[in-house]
């Protein structure tokens, strides 16, 4: 309660307030962005807040990011959300500021910031701006509760990952109570394009699984080409090897356009975020990115999710 306070304190203070969040969003990263954006616009009507990053076409659907000029930086408040590491924050003037706030729950290897808040047992960064903003008796309007319940809804997986906990149910369901269309946003969450089921369909067909249930597939530049898809839209099946029972541990391996691999890491039970950070990355224990520069560091990565699925 502590840290919601004094972050409450530094949001009075300044005038300007610019938010910012990781580079490659998913819903936890813009829900929270700019769920926080719109609680501070409802409850301090007076100040200028503005969301900055790349406008992710794939969640076009979520919100669109502000157009900020370098003068606006002058003496603001400056809230990066979501964002592990210095490296992935997306707009690099987020050091220009007057001061600097982390709110994430990623683990902390990378203490930026003049003040961090970063909770690991949350499930999703868009809990916390909710819990903020409860914690502060703030009001939340129907659309920051659209954002955020889209965020906490993503990073949960639709509640089954097992960084869900009573808290995450209580934050959700104090959204839940505010008049957004809810059914409709649960569609837009569910489904998929034609030519993403298809991507999800070469993923189950190409598949390879070990005995112990460690598994990878290749998305190659040739073929997320052909399937008319790029590399934005391959986190939407990063879930689906995860639904067969056989699985315990899987990499989607992307090919970028310069030549080295987008490493997506994912598993129900087992550590692989040490393996990230061998490999240029990191993340949950459960849930990591890395990068990959050849083929055989592709290999090197997969035998060494062999050897944490075989040691289980």
């Amino acid at each position: 309660m502590q840290h919601t306070h004094e972050i409450l304190e530094k949001i009075k203070t300044y005038q300007t307030i610019i938010l910012h969040r990781h580079m490659n969003p998913d819903p936890d990263a813009i829900g929270s962005q700019v769920g926080l954006k719109e609680i501070i616009r409802t409850n301090f009507p007076d100040k200028k807040v503005l969301a900055t990053g790349f406008n992710e076409p794939t969640l076009a659907w979520m919100a669109s990011m502000d157009s900020v000029s370098d003068e606006e930086y002058e003496n603001a408040l400056v809230i990066v959300c979501d964002t592990a590491n210095t490296p992935r924050i997306d707009d690099k003037r987020y050091a220009n500021g007057g001061f600097l706030i982390k709110i994430d729950h990623h683990p902390n290897d990378d203490a930026y910031g003049d003040f961090l808040w970063v909770d690991t047992s949350s499930s999703s960064t868009s809990e916390l701006i909710t819990l903020f903003a409860l914690e502060n008796n703030l009001e939340i309007s129907p659309e920051a509760a659209r954002l955020l319940y889209a965020g906490i809804v993503g990073d949960t997986g639709r509640f089954l990952y097992p960084s869900t906990t009573t808290r995450t149910f209580e934050m959700a369901a104090r959204l839940r109570k505010l008049d957004f269309d809810f059914a409709g946003l649960s569609r837009q969450m569910d489904s998929m394009s034609f030519k993403i089921a298809k991507l999800q369909s070469y993923v189950y067909d190409n598949l390879e699984i070990d005995v112990n249930g460690a598994s990878r597939v290749v998305l190659t530049q040739d073929l997320l080409k052909e399937y008319q898809i790029n590399d934005a839209e391959t986190a939407t099946i990063v879930a689906a090897p995860g639904r067969i029972e056989d699985v315990t541990l899987w990499a989607i391996f992307v090919e970028q356009a310069d030549g080295h691999y987008r490493v997506r890491m994912r598993s129900k039970n087992l550590v692989i975020n040490e393996i990230a950070k061998r490999h240029g990355g990191g993340g949950h224990p459960l849930a990591s990115g890395a990068n990959s520069y050849s083929l055989e560091e592709n290999d090197q990565i997969y035998r060494e999710m062999q050897e944490v699925a075989k040691n289980k």
